[in-house]
């Protein structure tokens, strides 16, 4: 698990064309930040949104499948890998940005239960 600072500072230019964005490492890759929302993850140099059930369908008819951190054994997390063609056009990227901040957005106000 690594990303390159030079895809780090592309991907962050290209969504910041969009929302302003704020990167973070963490665990040998980068959170991704839009207006103060954990909405994306890079990892291996690739991109990968929050999804849930309004976004996934989208990806999926991409061809793109779920980020999984630790491997096909490992299980996966709820962030789909976005085409890399998409990052070439800011327009066409838009709406995928925008659901995936919807998605953190609706997450994010869920409250969790505490532990007993």
């Amino acid at each position: 698990m690594s990303v390159n600072q030079s895809y780090v500072d592309f991907v962050a230019d290209q969504l910041g064309r969009i929302v302003s964005i704020t990167t973070r490492r963490m665990f040998g890759g980068v959170g991704v930040y839009g207006d103060g929302l954990f909405f994306a993850v890079l990892d291996d140099d690739a991109l990968y949104f929050k999804v849930d059930d309004s976004n996934r369908a989208d990806f999926e008819k991409a061809g793109k499948g779920p980020f999984k951190p630790f491997g096909d054994d490992g299980g996966s997390m709820n962030y789909y890998e976005v085409p890399a063609e998409l990052l070439e056009d800011v327009e066409a990227i838009r709406p995928w940005v925008e659901k995936a901040m919807d998605v953190a957005r609706s997450k994010k106000r869920v409250p969790r239960k505490k532990k007993k």
